[in-house]
């Protein structure tokens, strides 16, 4: 019960999860990661989530490197991940 209560009043996983993907754009305030830090502390699901993430994040890394090694910087990773999840709430 207790983690219930603080789940309600630090951070809702709705929230989190938003926070971990402005994480990896590298675009979050320090209070905004210490949030979610303590969010992830409690969160099992959460947690699972961006233990997806990062994998996910490593294998469009991985894809899109292109024939001659140059890599596709981060910015259009993200790009990337926007549309799809522009595309997945249509």
């Amino acid at each position: 019960m207790l983690k219930k209560f603080i789940h309600l009043i630090f951070l809702p996983c709705s929230t989190a999860t938003l926070l971990m993907e402005k994480r990896n754009a590298g675009s979050i305030s320090q209070k905004e990661d210490r949030k979610l830090s303590m969010h992830l502390r409690i969160c099992k699901w959460c947690r699972a989530y961006q233990k997806k993430l990062e994998i996910l994040d490593e294998i469009m890394k991985k894809t899109f490197v292109q024939k001659e090694n140059d890599k596709i910087n981060d910015s259009d990773i993200q790009g990337f991940k926007n549309d799809v999840i522009k595309k997945i709430n249509f």
